[in-house]
């Protein structure tokens, strides 16, 4: 007679293999729907600045665009990298069909309810997009614990991001006073989401590829006592600029955090993965890290640093192209294909580096301001589109070898 937990996995394969090509795996329509939602909230943010529109959204400009950065545009990737890797900590099958559908709706219906929350209301739009992540927080939950597996802390990371999310509408409600407090939490868990997640993929990759190339000597190490004390610095630095974000000591242990990372990240042999695109951008994309850490810790210490130019070079910088690194890696190696960068990727890579450069750039007066800031946008929307023509049809189609 069949177990609970038997019929379960049953009904997940066959729910698997009912499904159409994009709904068998999280990462495929939320990979999907953060790119082109990257690209519309920047379009609409821009519109806005040069007040071509007005928004219907309850939020101010600024705070909407922060807000859909960061708890839209992020908070999918996130959402469709950890459903997909649940899988892999814990063995067993993927969420899929109408279940993922109805998680997928629901990060939509909260960002179309942001958009047009002056007109549905701002509780109605805070429900929907609070209530997204404590749903997703609730699913991978269930997988772990059901699993017994050890990545519980990424859910509580999801939960307390959720948190930071509910902040941000308390402030846009008028609950809370430091109009910062949302989207600083909310930055500060995806800084330590990446530093978290890139110390395990980042050497890992690296390792792999260099011992497929022959190497045996100076190979990067397992995570160890170093990376778990830099992780704690950088935790706390962020806490303390969560907090007191012009006080000095949250100043000086950001600086120490980026200084940390930039050991840590030598320490992982990036100089020796020129020939391989895709392991070389996940190095370009951590470099950001410790720079945006330093820049920011900089900027508290001395009020004269830009510390938008500081932010940017997280969120531009490390975030962004992070993300474009993950998803790539993620859309070749779960649909069967070589992980190997095609010159589309290659170039997406490129312009999205370039991208951030220029707003950085431009943050810090080392170029025309709003020159810098537009052609910034449009390199990162060129990186999007080119994400989406190179690897959208990947996305919609099914795994080399499975049928439709």
């Amino acid at each position: 007679m069949e177990t609970r937990g038997e019929k379960m996995l049953a009904l997940r394969r066959a729910r698997m293999a009912a499904s159409p090509a994009v709904l068998r795996g999280g990462f495929r329509p939320f990979f999907l729907g953060g790119a082109v939602w990257a690209m519309i909230a920047l379009v609409l943010w821009l519109c806005s600045l040069a007040g071509a529109i007005v928004l219907p959204s309850a939020f101010d400009p600024l705070a909407w665009h922060r807000h859909e950065m960061l708890f839209g545009f992020v908070g999918a990737i996130v959402a469709g990298f950890l459903l997909t890797a649940i899988p892999n900590w814990t063995g067993r099958l993927p969420i899929a069909g109408m279940p993922l559908l109805g998680l997928f709706l629901l990060w939509l219906a909260a960002r179309l309810g942001v958009l047009w929350s002056a007109s549905i209301g701002t509780w109605g739009a805070a429900l929907l997009d609070i209530g997204f992540y404590f749903v997703l927080a609730a699913v991978a939950g269930r997988e772990v614990l059901a699993a017994k597996n050890r990545n519980v802390p990424m859910v509580v990371l999801i939960l307390l991001f959720g948190g930071a999310n509910a902040i941000d509408h308390a402030v846009g409600l008028g609950l809370v006073a430091d109009d910062g407090l949302g989207w600083r939490a909310g930055l500060s868990l995806i800084v330590v989401m990446i530093s978290l997640i890139g110390g395990r993929i980042v050497p890992s990759f690296t390792r792999n590829w260099l011992t497929k190339q022959g190497v045996r000597q100076g190979l990067p190490g397992q995570p160890g006592k170093y990376d778990i004390a830099t992780i704690g610095i950088t935790a706390a630095g962020l806490m303390c600029w969560w907090i007191a974000p012009d006080s000095l000591p949250a100043g000086w242990a950001l600086l120490l955090a980026g200084a940390m990372q930039l050991v840590r990240l030598a320490r992982w042999k990036g100089f020796r993965t020129f020939a391989d695109p895709l392991v070389l951008v996940l190095h370009v994309g951590y470099l950001w890290l410790p720079v945006g850490l330093v820049l920011l810790g900089w900027s508290v210490v001395d009020p004269l640093v830009s510390r938008s130019g500081a932010i940017h070079a997280l969120t531009a910088g490390a975030m962004a192209t992070m993300i474009l690194a993950v998803m790539t890696r993620s859309t070749l190696g779960h649909t069967g294909r070589p992980l190997r960068a095609s010159p589309a990727t290659v170039l997406l890579y490129a312009l999205v580096t370039i991208g951030a450069v220029l707003r950085v750039s431009a943050a810090f007066a080392l170029l025309d301001y709003t020159l810098g800031m537009r052609w910034s946008a449009i390199f990162w929307i060129a990186a999007f589109i080119t994400f989406l023509a190179a690897y959208g049809p990947i996305l919609i189609k099914p795994r080399l070898g499975e049928t439709a």
